[in-house]
């Protein structure tokens, strides 16, 4: 979907250039709902404005309203900004991550997308993750006007089906994605708690996975992917036991969450331990918009991914509770 009016690009993409508290991303998120109504967050850094209805009421054009955002970060918050416009969130993306000197603003005009994007680094286009781009390389595509020139049927036998015409159709600056106002929570949570103490390994560990499934299935549904896991264990007589650790990649997916899940269980070390209830908390997240695609040669894995979406789709049309896991294989020892 092309965002123009009146010649103007109309995405913005805004970038912190270093990690924020989460205070000073929402005090930014504030600042960008002054300029328009339809800002989306994308923790930890990031976020896109729809710039359509602020150029009308503003009375100015994308730039300007663009080097007016980075002077009220830097004045009223000390915080410096790269601020991204185009006519489609993967070019306002990209921009973004192409700026150099002082300015701090680039806007590509909608006329200018072609050949702005034509000499980028194939590397540099938003959504192309590093296996991707060196498989792109080896095939002899270095830049981004030679992915564009490239069939999509070509593009697709090299990242796989979805990835390939993502990837395809981004070069040629076509991105029908909408900017989503949305606020994103920096946590997602799920509970379970016993009826009665349990010393059992097998029930808690049928308790662990299903809340992997069930906090895997909620952060697909947000478009959220998590970077770390917190696991919350509470005992008779009200004592608690928590430990968190990050992902090696930001995730969504069972199979990743259930391996640092269990990892995170085995560190407890329960023995003979009265457990009457578990939460298993996803930290850090983040728009599943900015986990890179990444090719897998694991067949098996891409299996599992695969019967995952299909799994989703039963539980989206029959209810949560119609399919469930199985646990019957004993934890994981961390190595």
């Amino acid at each position: 979907m092309n965002h123009e009016i009146e010649g103007q690009p109309t995405v913005m993409h805004v970038r912190c250039l270093d990690r924020l508290p989460e205070q000073a991303y929402r005090q930014v998120l504030e600042l960008l709902a002054d300029l328009s109504p339809v800002v989306q967050a994308l923790p930890p850094t990031c976020a896109l404005v729809e710039l359509k209805g602020a150029l009308r009421y503003h009375g100015t054009d994308a730039r300007h309203l663009g080097e007016m955002l980075r002077v009220r970060a830097i004045s009223r918050l000390g915080i410096d900004v790269r601020v991204g416009i185009g006519s489609t969130t993967t070019v306002a993306a990209t921009a973004s991550t192409q700026i150099t000197g002082l300015g701090g603003v680039l806007a590509v005009p909608p006329e200018e997308t072609a050949g702005w994007l034509g000499p980028l680094p194939v590397e540099a286009l938003h959504g192309i993750g590093p296996r991707q781009a060196a498989s792109l390389r080896d095939y002899g595509i270095h830049t981004v006007g030679l992915l564009a020139a490239v069939s999509p049927a070509t593009v697709q036998r090299l990242l796989g089906k979805k990835a390939g015409r993502l990837a395809a159709d981004r070069a040629r600056g076509i991105d029908p994605r909408p900017v989503v106002p949305r606020t994103l929570p920096a946590s997602a949570a799920v509970r379970h708690r016993f009826p009665h103490h349990t010393l059992d390994g097998a029930t808690v560990r049928t308790a662990l996975l299903d809340l992997v499934v069930r906090l895997g299935l909620l952060l697909r549904h947000r478009g959220q992917a998590a970077q770390a896991l917190t696991l919350t264990l509470t005992f008779a007589g009200g004592t608690t036991w928590e430990k968190t650790r990050r992902l090696p990649e930001a995730s969504a997916h069972d199979e990743d969450l259930r391996t640092l899940a269990y990892r995170l269980m085995d560190a407890a070390g329960l023995q003979r331990a009265r457990v009457i209830g578990i939460t298993l908390r996803g930290q850090d997240l983040i728009s599943a918009d900015q986990v890179a695609t990444q090719i897998s040669l694991d067949q098996a894995r891409e299996s599992r991914l695969i019967a995952e979406q299909t799994l989703d789709r039963i539980r989206a049309k029959f209810g949560p509770n119609a399919v469930g896991p199985a646990a019957t294989a004993p934890f994981h020892r961390a190595s």
